[in-house]
């Protein structure tokens, strides 16, 4: 277990010798990995540091718009990137979950060189990589499980000189960084969220359409499950998401005869992600949910199903 107090200034020394007067730019997402990784960076080389959150049309509902204020909460310099319409053309008709990963790690890249090029002096890329990205997806004597797009997704020529202090840590190490940093809990226990975002949780071709649906239902999920554990019903699990399946099945809706998609329903305790135990969650809770779901998204989903998958066999990710 890393000693956060001697990683923080070993950190923020490395970074500093390494940009020394330049400027550098990070991929913020707004989640604790990238998030700590600014904060790192930030004490490091202040106003020379430029946080860029790319709003990809794939993340969370309402999320983009959250993660700037957070951001600029730790006084950032943050700059908001639309490209949805990029990343909804560049995955036309790509349904392999590898290449929806390298797609999206290509263009992040392309955007921040983009980006670095309005900035003078910017020559570094900083990323909030942690050690399962780069374990999961491969490389020497290690299977690829996964491609990060963080990782395997990154071209192989580069203008930008990438910096990823956080690249040894497993995720319960980067949160005892952040709470050394002083980083809200609301933040330091977010749970983990895909850098591909719902793309690689759209299982098939990715489309605003279904986006949307999966926007709605994964709120819902997320809302109920953190609502029962307000009410000590359940544990808050770990990582908990819905996935839209690529497959339509038979239903009902009123008097007629309707064909609709299937939300997958995941939630699970982990301690670092290298490993989990799905949530065992009270049928009627896992009930309530899937009439929400259904009511909410009437004309588009006519069945829930829960995964009960460990990891392993399974990953806790669906691709």
């Amino acid at each position: 277990m890393v000693e956060a107090r001697e990683f923080v200034a070993k950190a923020i020394s490395e970074i500093k010798s390494k940009v020394k007067s330049g400027s550098a730019i990070i991929a913020a997402s707004g989640g604790v990995d990238s998030t700590v990784a600014a904060v790192l960076c930030h004490r490091a080389i202040g106003k020379n540091l430029t946080a860029i959150h790319v709003d990809t049309g794939l993340m969370r509902k309402n999320e983009s718009a959250q993660a700037v204020e957070i951001l600029k909460g730790f006084g950032l310099n943050v700059k908001l990137v639309n490209a949805s319409k990029r990343f909804f053309e560049s995955l036309k008709n790509i349904t392999n979950p590898e290449e929806k990963r390298k797609i999206i790690g290509g263009l992040f890249i392309k955007i921040f060189e983009e980006e670095a090029k309005k900035i003078t002096g910017a020559d570094f890329l900083v990323q909030g990589t942690i050690a399962p990205d780069w374990i999961e997806s491969g490389g020497g004597l290690r299977d690829t499980i996964k491609t990060h797009h963080n990782v395997g997704g990154l071209p192989k020529q580069m203008n930008l000189k990438l910096i990823e202090p956080l690249r040894d840590l497993y995720k319960d190490e980067v949160r005892e960084v952040a709470k050394h940093l002083e980083i809200p809990a609301a933040i330091a226990n977010k749970q983990p969220f895909p850098g591909p975002g719902l793309a690689v949780r759209i299982l098939g071709e990715v489309t605003e359409e279904r986006v949307k649906i999966l926007q709605e239902a994964d709120l819902i999920w997320r809302e109920e499950l953190e609502k029962a554990a307000t009410e000590e019903k359940i544990k808050l699990p770990w990582q908990y998401f819905a996935v839209l399946l690529p497959i339509r099945t038979v239903g009902v809706l009123g008097d007629a005869r309707a064909y609709g998609y299937t939300i997958g329903l995941r939630a699970v305790e982990s301690f670092d992600g290298m490993t989990a135990n799905f949530l065992k969650i009270p049928p009627e809770l896992l009930e309530k949910i899937a009439i929400r779901i259904n009511n909410t998204l009437k004309k588009d989903i006519n069945r829930v199903v829960y995964d009960i998958t460990n990891k392993p066999p399974s990953t806790i990710e669906w691709e």
